[in-house]
């Protein structure tokens, strides 16, 4: 298998699982060690000099090991005085978030983004810069590997929260502007995506009859197929390679607060969050007579279970929640309609469908919209409900009218499983 052209440093998937299921022992030891030394396990900074919450630890007790040189009444008078600038510093720390202590400098850490506002949001809109050069890439495909008989395409959609981007550039540079991180966004980049591209040929026959004599021959030949697939593992992942145990823990820091900058991404820069502008959920009472539909019946009391579970980009089970396509996709498995048609993204689900129009649309067909982040093809995805309403993953699952003026202007067609 080929690798697509990312920039030069990317691993293939057995290297990245290895160094992934390393890690994933080293974060499990560094847990235990957090919550044997009753620590909040979701916070761990460091195995070896880490202090918790100020919040969960009032009273400064101060780690084992870290004791100083001196000995006798000397000694208590120096860690008496520590407590007590240690506890200051704990106070202080709570005006901007839970704190760590780290390193024998005793350096106060928060919750909240150190950088600043202009610096972080360039950096986040030079990542989507290369994103739209690796869409771009995908979508060139069938010119730069020309001669195939068939392309095929897997894709996943390109988009990444803001948030965590900026939570792991923090974690890992502190403040920083677009000329401290430009240079490792490509690294970041070949983390979380995974593009590949496969050829494989198929033998078939086809069947020709002689203008003249009418005789009809049948003649075998090879059908070459490029398989084009991408794989978006997401920022969490991504994190999780690029930073070191106690960088990683900060991440998730930011990440639980947003940085405690919330006001630094407008809704709709957002992605993970396709619904954007579409606007809140409504309530939503099914006509009797698209129920007497045993079809979607089955359909709209599966989907129903999820009302109000949140989006998740990437989630595809109720214990992960949902993003729209998986959401769709769990709701088709496991409606009992008989289907099964894997984990697919929006445009996986549309190729599955065959195209109605409009006027013919009816409950229990799968609605399909374009443009509402950067992809190729079907962006979005819910269950057409009838009455001009879909039940959709948005924020969260929910009844939204697809007549609204942004899921007007983003519509792109119905599609019916056989």
């Amino acid at each position: 298998m080929a690798k697509g052209h990312f920039p030069d440093g990317i691993q293939s998937r057995t290297e990245r699982d290895g160094r992934k299921a390393v890690q994933r022992k080293r974060y499990r030891r560094a847990y235990q060690e957090a919550k044997r030394q009753g620590e909040s396990p979701d916070l761990f900074f460091s195995a070896r000099d880490t202090a918790a919450c100020a919040a969960g630890k009032a009273s400064g007790r101060r780690r084992a090991g870290t004791a100083g040189a001196y000995s006798g009444r000397k000694r208590a008078e120096d860690a008496a005085a520590g407590l007590i600038v240690l506890a200051a510093m704990l106070v202080m720390s709570l005006y901007s978030g839970c704190a760590a202590l780290l390193g024998s400098g005793a350096a106060v850490i928060s919750t909240t983004y150190p950088g600043e506002s202009a610096g972080i949001r360039t950096a986040d809109e030079a990542y989507r810069a290369l994103e739209r050069e690796l869409d771009a890439q995908v979508n060139g495909m069938e010119r730069t590997h020309p001669g195939y008989d068939e392309y095929r395409y897997q894709v996943d959609e390109i988009t990444h929260d803001p948030f965590q981007l900026a939570s792991l550039l923090s974690a890992r540079f502190g403040s920083y502007g677009l000329s401290d991180v430009e240079g490792e966004l490509p690294a970041i980049l070949n983390l979380q995506y995974e593009l590949a591209v496969a050829e494989e040929t198929e033998m078939r026959t086809r069947t020709s009859a002689d203008p003249e004599t009418g005789e009809v021959s049948v003649e075998e030949y090879e059908h070459r197929i490029l398989d084009i697939s991408l794989t978006n593992f997401g920022l969490d992942r991504a994190a999780g390679q690029y930073l070191t145990e106690s960088q990683y823990g900060l991440y998730r820091a930011y990440n639980a607060t947003k940085g405690n900058r919330k006001e630094l991404f407008d809704e709709e820069e957002i992605t993970a969050d396709p619904s954007g502008g579409a606007g809140g959920g409504a309530a939503y009472d099914i006509p009797p007579e698209a129920l007497s539909d045993e079809r979607f019946a089955r359909m709209i009391r599966e989907a129903e279970k999820y009302l109000g579970y949140p989006y998740v980009w990437g989630g595809s089970s109720p214990s992960t929640s949902f993003d729209c396509s998986g959401f769709v996709s769990w709701v088709v498995n496991n409606s009992g309609n008989g289907w099964n048609v894997g984990r697919q993204t929006a445009e996986g689900l549309r190729r599955l469908c065959t195209p109605v129009p409009a006027e013919d649309a009816r409950p229990g067909d799968l609605v399909f919209f374009q443009g509402t982040y950067s992809t190729n093809g079907a962006s979005h995805i819910g269950i057409y409900a009838g009455g001009g309403m879909m039940i959709h993953c948005g924020k969260p699952v929910q009844y939204t009218s697809i007549n609204t003026p942004y899921w007007k202007q983003h519509f792109y067609m119905f599609g019916r499983l056989a």
